[in-house]
Formats: C-alpha cells, sequence, structure tokens
C-alpha cells in the first residue's frame, strides 16, 4: 500500500509519518511507500520499513498534483492548509493553498482514470461552523463559517462529498478541533494562544493570553488527531460503514481557558501559571468569539473514534511526547 501525506512538513503530518513508520501497515493492510509533500521539504521518520519519497510541492501549481498522483498512492492523507490567521491576513494565499491546491489534487486523480480511486482523508476544521449555533451542535447543521478559512475547508467539504458520491475517490472528512498541546514555535492562527498557555510556561517561557478566562472551546492532544486521521483512512478503506455522509466532526473536550489554567497548576503548580499574562487582543477576541464551543459528536463515536478523557491527560502527553517528561523549573 503506497500512503501519501500532504503537509507533512506540519505538526501532525510528522507525528502521521512516525506513527505510519511505527505500524509499519494501515488497518490490516502493510504500507510499502509513503511519500511525503510540503511547500518545504518534510522531515524524514527514523527507520522506515518501507520505501520513503519527499517532494517539495505546490499543489496548486499547475501539473503539480497530477505528477504526485502519477505513482497512484493507495491512501491520501491532505493535511496540507494555511492556517486560521494567516487565511485571514492573507486572502489570496489563503485560497490558493486550502482551496486551489484542495480542487487541483481531487481533479488530478479524477482525471487518472482507468478505475483508479484512492482512499482520500482529508483534514477540515470545526471553523466550518459559525455563529449564532445551538449548544451542542450536531454533525448535520448547516455549514455557515465566518471566517475566510472556515468558507475555504467547507468548500472543500462539499467537493470531498461530490467527488465522492461520484465515484472518483472514496472519502471522509473529520472536523478536527483545535489541536494542543502543539510543540514547537508560535504559528500564526488565531487558535495558538489555546497551546501556548500551556507549552510556554512548562518550557519556563512567559505566554500571553489575549482572550477572557471564560472563552469555551473543543479541543484533542495530537495523539489523538493521529488516531482520527488513522482511524479515518480504516473507514475510507470500509465505506459501506461511514455511508453517504463523508464529512463529520471528530469528539473532543469542551474546556474554558481557566479550566486549561486550572489543570496546568495541578499539574506544575502556580508558579507555571504564574508565566501567563493577560494582555487582551480585540482582534483575537473578535476571531474567537465567533468560533464553536461543543459538539455532538455521537456520530464519531459510534464510528469508533476516540479522544482524550480530560485536559491534565492533554497536558500529560505534551510533557511525555515532547519534554521528555520534563517541567522546566
Amino acid at each position: 500500500m503506497h500512503v501519501l501525506i500532504t503537509g507533512a512538513a506540519g505538526m501532525i503530518g510528522r507525528k502521521l509519518a512516525a506513527q505510519l513508520v511505527r505500524n509499519s501497515g494501515l488497518g490490516e493492510g502493510a504500507v510499502d511507500g509513503l511519500t511525503l509533500v510540503d511547500m518545504v521539504r518534510p522531515d524524514l521518520p527514523e527507520r522506515a520499513p518501507f520505501r520513503l519519497i519527499t517532494s517539495v510541492t505546490d499543489l496548486a501549481a499547475p501539473q503539480a498534483a497530477a505528477r504526485l498522483i502519477a505513482d497512484r498512492p493507495d491512501v491520501i492523507f491532505h493535511l496540507a492548509a494555511v492556517v486560521s490567521g494567516e487565511a485571514e491576513s492573507d486572502f489570496e494565499k489563503g485560497y490558493r493553498v486550502n482551496l486551489d491546491g484542495t480542487r487541483a489534487l481531487l481533479e488530478a486523480i479524477r482525471i487518472a482514470g482507468d478505475g483508479y480511486r484512492p482512499k482520500f482523508v482529508f483534514a477540515s476544521s470545526i471553523a466550518v461552523f459559525g455563529a449564532p449555533f445551538p449548544d451542542p451542535i450536531p454533525d448535520d447543521f448547516a455549514l455557515t463559517p465566518l471566517t475566510s478559512y472556515g468558507t475555504q475547508k467547507a468548500v472543500c467539504e462539499l467537493l470531498l462529498a461530490d467527488y465522492t458520491r461520484l465515484g472518483f475517490i472514496s472519502g471522509i472528512g473529520i472536523r478536527l478541533p483545535t489541536i494542543v498541546v502543539r510543540p514547537g514555535a508560535p504559528n500564526k492562527a488565531a487558535s495558538g494562544f489555546f497551546s501556548s498557555i500551556i507549552r510556554e510556561p512548562l518550557a519556563g517561557r512567559e505566554a500571553i493570553l489575549p482572550v477572557s478566562d471564560d472563552v469555551r472551546h473543543w479541543f484533542a492532544s495530537p495523539r489523538c488527531a493521529v488516531g482520527f486521521l488513522l482511524h479515518a483512512a480504516a473507514l475510507a478503506l470500509a465505506p459501506a460503514r461511514l455511508g453517504p455522509r463523508v464529512n463529520l466532526t471528530m469528539p473532543g473536550l469542551c474546556v474554558s481557558v481557566g479550566e486549561e489554567i486550572a489543570a496546568l497548576a495541578r499539574i506544575a503548580g502556580h508558579k507555571a501559571t504564574a508565566r501567563i499574562r493577560r494582555e487582551r487582543d480585540p482582534v483575537v477576541a473578535k476571531i474567537v468569539a465567533g468560533w464553536p464551543q461543543s459538539f455532538d459528536a455521537r456520530r464519531a463515536l459510534a464510528l469508533g473514534f476516540r479522544t482524550d478523557t480530560s485536559f491534565d491527560e492533554i497536558i500529560r502527553a505534551h510533557i511525555e511526547d515532547e519534554l521528555g517528561g520534563q517541567i522546566a523549573g
């Protein structure tokens, strides 16, 4: 089985590739090749028991997607995206990467023809929903995005469903919660502070909190995000279980900023929480105010997706996976 990952240089892409190497397979099938694609060259996971290929590719460039599809990968994880804050500030880049790149990839698959029908896992987002909405939000609630990023993801969900309906792909779109705690340097996502108020204090650094403590949101850990993607691929390999509604919301935890900070205090003490400086940013606060907070993910749970049990578990996973089990100070 040949697997292709777009956006493979990103955090989730790197972790997914590493897990595929550890598993040496996907579902009941063995992986014999893995292609990693991004705008910068992805790192190669260590000790892979199969062939690894890396490619620096702009999917929206002419014929770029066709070249990737020439090897006819059996499973495609499409993770490539410009994050929310950058998609809002750079309109053209957001649409080029998030929409044009996705459409180019789907079209390359369709044009390949000759019975080629790969399994296609699309990383969507809860940003496809916009206020006003019920609490919790069901899977079948109308897509009413309030940002360019959410709009781009919503359009791609519709394309995914249509290309699946017509038999060009066996697709599944999973609306990921906000993933915390993200390792590494802060990115341009408007949601980045949800991770930074945990990550930076644990590393002994100050973090800025731009919103009030009562802001609530929907979270999952990087471990769970990788698990979601792998389980989604297994469902794509058995599409009868999924049915005609191919886009669904992933389970997560509805937690307030204050509850995040309380969990940090339980695990790392008040010295860590003292490193959080409250400095309200009205632009970020306005964006976050339009985001959904809680979901009814019963369909995903019934299909076998599983998430974290508490925010304490999310923090402990970060300490184990990224900090070698050690907390600064």
